[in-house]
């Protein structure tokens, strides 16, 4: 269960926190909770790794998630290799053997949460990963802010520091889900054209009119790409042109002098009321009310 090294760690510090790091920073809450609780969080934190880092361990108490924020390395989780590069996660708990080594020459640069429960499971399955198994979010620093709030959130402390390091947690696994993608195979390459669109579609939002256009300039069949976007964004393309339009109104309305009408031509609509109802439509709000909350 221990690290490979015999260097001290922390005082009152977990023994599996591993001391090959050239900086950390890290938390541990309830090292045993009550049985009965439902999800709790047990430690968690980043940790820079040195150039020969390994961990080597055939379980482990509590269920983990792992995610490679920079650097590289290599993973055997539950006898399968795979290789770690940023945006790379994977997850594994008791019963389930692990060795992970880093790339001498690009080493990781990791975040975990280490945490157990009656739901921790479920949690995991949440964002489909159980334990074993490796996936991949995109784009690669996706959820690094959440996990820098679970940190902040651990080294409070306290009561109110687990609490909401639980909420967090849940968090975590609801933006994991949002932002998975595909590792190899066929499905990459529907990936890699979902993922070439939608940036078409962010740099070009305020000139494209309709699915058609985005299909034709995307050299895409647009049946095909509105599957792609409700697999991995659960919306059509030209929802999500509209919402950047929208976004993109609202925060011009939002400065001084601007015209309704103004806006509405800037994201293509010739017809200001019906700017106004797709405006509505998609913030709640009319694009008057809108600009009176400033």
């Amino acid at each position: 269960m221990k690290p490979r090294t015999a260097k001290k760690t922390p005082p009152n510090a977990p023994e599996f926190f591993s001391t090959d790091v050239v900086k950390a920073r890290r938390f541990y809450l309830e090292l045993r909770p009550p049985k009965q609780c439902r999800l709790a969080v047990i430690c968690g934190g980043v940790e820079q790794c040195t150039p020969d880092y390994a961990i080597h361990r055939t379980t482990f108490p509590f269920y983990s998630i792992e995610y490679v924020a920079r650097g590289r390395g290599t993973l055997c989780l539950a006898g399968r290799n795979h290789e770690l590069l940023p945006g790379r996660l994977f997850a594994y708990g008791p019963g389930v053997a692990q060795d992970i080594t880093s790339a001498p020459a690009d080493p990781l640069v990791k975040y975990f949460v280490d945490f157990t429960g009656s739901g921790a499971l479920a949690l995991l399955r949440t964002c489909k990963l159980s334990p074993g198994f490796v996936t991949q979010v995109f784009p690669p620093d996706a959820i690094t802010a959440l996990f820098d709030e679970l940190i902040q959130g651990g080294q409070r402390g306290g009561h109110a520091g687990t609490e909401l390091c639980g909420k967090l947690l849940e968090c975590l696994a609801l933006k994991i889900a949002a932002h998975r993608a595909p590792l190899t195979g066929v499905e990459t390459l529907a990936f890699t054209t979902y993922q070439d669109c939608r940036r078409h579609i962010e740099e070009h939002f305020l000139r494209l009119r309709t699915l058609e256009q985005i299909a034709a300039e995307c050299h895409a069949n647009s049946a095909y790409l509105c599957r792609l976007f409700r697999r991995y964004d659960h919306q059509s393309p030209s929802q999500y042109l509209l919402r950047l339009k929208m976004r993109h109104a609202a925060e011009r309305l939002q400065q001084a002098g601007t015209l309704v009408k103004q806006v509405a031509e800037e994201v293509g609509f010739a017809d200001p009321f019906h700017f106004s109802r797709v405006f509505r439509s998609v913030l709640g709000l009319s694009p008057l009310a809108f600009r009176n909350l400033r």
